[in-house]
């Protein structure tokens, strides 16, 4: 049976932040120069505001910063939380800019069946800000990012949240994502179906079947694949494509209390 929708988790499924095993970004911070914070230090107090960051609580990265150095008994220096709210920005531009064609690919061929597409993303602010400058923007019905909709995943209001928004039953819904934050479990106690994106990352294990391609979920569902791409997206040439990542900070993959950065 076609669903009427189907809603992607966006990190580590539909773009990836890391290339043969390493981060893209290259990111190498000096939290004592900066922050008065060592690199530990900074990790901890990062990792504990996981919830707070993700349901929109602390609204943006310098609000975080701020309340870090609050709890430290640190002075903020606004030059520094500027550079850093710069540098974070930038990198986390560049997965959004270096798309798999494959997987544009399959968003086409789901919106040429007459599927509606929906987005669910635990994030935060400076993540998405270059969300709609992204090729991914065009394919999607609507975006439930969390820090705007107050909940995150596996909370199952933020699944209803995006079901809603669509006008669509859980029930007739699909649900693709890595499984970071036990986001298929709550997909799944929310009453949608619920398949395992295999593709970027594989250091996560579930109940859920898995998909190793993007074209597996045309399968599964039955749609058409599209013909072959064309040279791939703007920026592929980084080499994102096809790379495996290095098992992902607990941030990155949900599995966990957030402590990366």
């Amino acid at each position: 049976m076609k669903p009427d929708a189907v809603f992607f988790d966006l990190f580590e499924t539909l773009i990836t932040e890391f290339i043969d095993g390493k981060r893209i970004s290259r990111r190498n911070y000096d939290y004592p120069g900066l922050l008065g914070l060592s690199a530990a230090d900074f990790k901890t107090e990062w990792g504990s505001r996981s919830t707070r960051r993700m349901n929109g609580e602390l609204p943006d990265f310098p609000s975080v910063i701020r309340d870090i150095l609050a709890g430290r008994g640190l002075a903020p220096d606004e030059e520094a939380i500027a550079y850093l709210y710069r540098e974070r920005l930038a990198e986390k531009e560049l997965p959004l800019r270096a798309i798999r064609p494959d997987i544009l690919g399959m968003l086409t061929a789901l919106r040429s069946s007459g599927i509606r597409i929906g987005l669910i993303s635990n994030c935060t602010e400076e993540e998405v800000r270059h969300w709609p400058l992204s090729q991914l923007a065009a394919s999607f019905d609507d975006v439930v990012f969390s820090y705007e909709a107050g909940c995150a995943k596996p909370d199952e209001r933020i699944y209803r949240i995006a079901c809603e928004r669509l006008g669509v039953r859980p029930d007739r819904s699909v649900f693709v994502g890595d499984g970071g934050s036990r986001e298929l479990e709550g997909a799944h106690a929310a009453g949608m179906a619920v398949y395992h994106a295999f593709w970027f990352n594989t250091y996560i294990e579930s109940p859920f079947p898995k998909l190793t391609a993007p074209e597996e979920l045309l399968q599964t569902l039955g749609i058409a694949a599209p013909p072959p791409q064309g040279e791939a997206a703007a920026g592929q040439d980084n080499g994102t494509a096809g790379s495996s990542p290095a098992p992902l900070s607990s941030e990155e993959s949900g599995s966990g209390p957030a402590g990366g950065f």
